[in-house]
């Protein structure tokens, strides 16, 4: 019975981890063990930062929609309560690109809030 050797697939491993590992400084690109555990920790952080990247997106689209909201006269939560009356389906991420890039379109927006909360 003949001894398997490993060789070949242990040579082909250590270069996908060390191609992973390109642009990482000193040993962290040319050791093998130590190139493995910066990998594994890359790519833990970019597992979790592309879930973090939602919230992060969220956050700026809350943002840019309360500056709009306020220069209305209305803080974020009554202007959302608002157009949430009125029906409006509209996202934040729609909402905060007519803050940023049409603004007379975002104040009708917020008239309709207006009217829709004076009105109960």
């Amino acid at each position: 019975m003949a001894r398997v050797k490993t060789g070949v697939m242990s040579r082909k491993r250590h270069k996908k981890v060390l191609k992973l590992a390109r642009g990482y400084r000193n040993a962290h690109s040319k050791l093998v063990r130590t190139a493995k555990q910066s990998v594994m920790r890359a790519m833990a952080f970019s597992y979790a930062h592309r879930k973090k990247r939602k919230s992060d997106f969220r956050k700026l689209w809350i943002t840019r929609i309360n500056a709009a909201a306020r220069m209305n006269g209305l803080s974020y939560s009554t202007f959302m309560n608002g157009l949430k009356q009125a029906g409006v389906t509209v996202n934040r991420k729609m909402l905060a690109e007519l803050a940023v890039n049409d603004l007379p379109a975002f104040n009708k927006f917020a008239d309709l809030a207006k009217t829709q909360l004076n009105s109960k």
